[in-house]
């Protein structure tokens, strides 16, 4: 009886440990690959809405013909640039 409260004890202690540990490394693993990552297999997709007397949308995505171009929604459905 006393090995299976040894056991339990160990047991419980480690899926505590686990629940507790795994957050913590994901946001440290999270962290380092946004700093030390410089772009490799990261979507830096960024998409923004600018709002006023004429509201716009601009778009920069990573499957545009081009790495830097954009994409400009006008609020009156009008497009431009590379979209």
């Amino acid at each position: 009886m006393g090995a299976l409260r040894v056991a339990l004890l160990f047991g419980s202690a480690a899926v505590a440990l686990a629940l507790i540990l795994a957050p913590v490394l994901d946001n440290q693993v999270n962290d380092y690959l946004a700093r030390n990552d410089s772009g490799r297999g990261l979507d830096m997709m960024s998409t923004g809405t600018i709002g006023g007397k004429a509201s716009y949308t601009i778009r920069k995505s990573v499957l545009q013909s081009t790495p830097n171009s954009v994409c400009i929604l006008r609020s009156n459905g009008t497009r431009s640039g590379d979209c």
